[in-house]
C-alpha cells in the first residue's frame, strides 16, 4: 500500500501573505526556507505520494479571481517539478470558513477517495501543515500530522483551546523542513506494549522521538513522578498504566513496570543503525548523579547508590535498584549508576533525570548515516 504526504501550500511550501493570506500576485510569493532542499530529498529518497491540499477562501469570486491565482500556482508547481518534486494531485477548496463545507479543511470531503481506497496506507501517512486545522484534518482522516508551527499568532485562540486534545495526533512539531526530512527518513520509533502476569497488568506506550509528554499511573505517587522525569528530560512520549497487587506490597508493581518499560525500549530500538548507542550525564542541588548507558544488546547493572531513608513518599528506596535492574535486563542494555548527596529526594530525582538524559543521548540518530555502532555487525 502507498503512503501519502498530504501537504498544505500556504505557510508550508510558501510563506503566508498577511493581511489577506491570499497569494494572488508574484510580489507576495516567497518559498519557505529550506523547503526545496529537503522536499527534493523526500521526493528522491522516500516512498511517499505527494498530494497538495489547501483552503483558498473565495477562489473564483470577484475578490479573489482565478486569473490572479493560477499563474502563481502554476509557477509554484513548475518550480517544484524543476527540483524533482512532483505532486500527483492538487485539491483546493474554494469555500469560506463560515460555510463549514465538507470539502473544507479540517473536514476531509476532498480526500475521501484516498481514505476508502485499499491501495493507500492512510494510517501511516501524514498531513503536513502550519495550522491546527491541518492537525484536525489528520485526526479526521485517521493518520498523524507534522505541524510546521512557524507562527504562533496564526490561529492563536484555537491553538490554546484545542492543542492538548490534538497532541496524540501530532507526530512532529517543528519550524524546520530539515526536521521533517529527518523524521520521515528515520521513521517513528513508537510502540505499544502489554505485560500481564498474575501480579500485575501493565500497558506501555512509548514514542522515543516524541516531545516529552507523559501520562503515568502506577498507583505509587513518587514512582509516577520519577517516571515522568524520563519522559520530560528524555524528550520522549510515555504512557504507563500499571495495575498491581499493591494490597500486598510495592515490589511487583515497581519491578514489573521496569521490565515492561525495558521491553518497550527493546522493541522501539530494534534497528540501531545510525544511533549513538552510548549516553551519560547530572547534578541536582547537592546531589551528584552519573548514569552511563549502552544499548549494546547485553544486560548489566552497576549500582553505586545508598539511601538512608526506608521510603520516599510511598516508595521503598530499596526498589530503585530493582527497577533499574529490571529495565537493564529487559532493554538489554548496560547501566552504570552512581550517586552522592545528602537529600534522598534530590538523589533519586537526579538519578532519574540523568537516566533520561543518558537515554536521550544514546538514542539520537543521524539521518545521513546507516552506520551500525558495533564492530560485530549486529546489536
Amino acid at each position: 500500500m502507498k503512503r501519502i504526504l498530504f501537504i498544505d501550500r500556504d505557510g508550508t511550501l510558501i510563506k503566508e501573505a498577511p493581511p489577506t493570506y491570499q497569494i494572488d500576485s508574484f510580489e507576495k510569493l516567497e518559498f519557505y526556507p529550506g523547503m526545496f532542499k529537503y522536499m527534493s530529498a523526500i521526493a528522491a529518497e522516500l516512498d511517499y505520494e505527494l498530494i497538495m491540499v489547501s483552503n483558498q477562501d473565495g477562489l473564483g469570486t470577484p475578490d479573489f479571481p482565478e486569473d490572479t491565482f493560477w499563474p502563481v500556482q502554476n509557477f509554484v508547481t513548475k518550480s517544484l517539478e524543476n527540483e524533482g518534486i512532483h505532486f500527483s494531485a492538487f485539491h483546493f477548496d474554494r469555500t469560506f470558513a463560515k460555510d463549514n463545507a465538507p470539502t473544507r479543511k479540517p473536514n476531509a470531503g476532498m480526500l475521501t477517495g484516498y481514505m476508502h481506497n485499499a491501495a493507500y496506507d492512510i494510517e501511516n501517512s501524514f498531513v503536513i501543515g502550519d495550522r491546527i486545522t491541518d492537525v484536525q484534518l489528520a485526526k479526521n482522516m485517521g493518520c498523524k500530522a507534522i505541524w510546521l508551527n512557524n507562527d504562533a499568532s496564526l490561529g492563536a485562540s484555537e491553538i490554546k483551546s484545542g492543542i492538548d486534545a490534538l497532541r496524540p495526533f501530532i507526530a512532529l512539531e517543528t519550524i524546520s523542513w530539515k526536521d521533517i526530512y529527518e523524521f520521515l527518513k528515520l521513521g517513528l520509533r513508537q510502540v505499544q506494549h502489554n505485560r500481564n502476569t498474575n501480579e500485575t497488568k501493565i500497558h506501555v506506550e512509548l514514542n522515543v522521538d516524541g516531545g516529552g509528554h507523559a501520562s503515568i499511573h502506577t498507583g505509587i505517587g513518587f514512582f509516577d513522578h520519577m517516571l515522568e522525569q524520563i519522559a520530560r528530560h528524555g524528550k520522549m512520549d510515555l504512557t504507563i498504566e500499571t495495575k498491581g497487587d499493591l494490597h500486598i506490597d510495592e515490589h511487583h508493581t515497581i519491578e514489573d513496570t521496569g521490565l515492561a518499560l525495558g521491553e518497550a525500549f527493546a522493541k522501539a530500538l530494534a534497528d540501531k543503525r545510525g544511533m549513538e548507542r552510548y549516553g551519560f550525564a547530572l547534578p541536582m542541588d547537592e546531589a551528584d548523579a552519573k548514569v552511563l548507558i549502552d544499548f549494546g544488546g547485553r544486560n548489566w547493572l552497576v549500582w553505586n547508590a545508598e539511601f538512608k531513608r526506608e521510603k520516599v513518599g510511598e516508595m521503598p528506596t530499596e526498589m530503585f535498584h530493582h527497577f533499574f535492574k529490571s529495565f537493564s535486563d529487559a532493554a538489554k542494555c548496560n547501566l552504570n549508576i552512581e550517586c552522592d548527596g545528602t537529600n534522598e529526594h534530590h538523589k533519586i530525582e537526579a538519578i532519574f533525570k540523568a537516566f533520561a538524559k543518558a537515554i536521550r543521548m544514546a538514542v539520537k540518530r543521524d539521518p545521513l548515516s546507516n552506520y551500525l555502532p558495533s564492530t560485530k555487525g549486529v546489536l
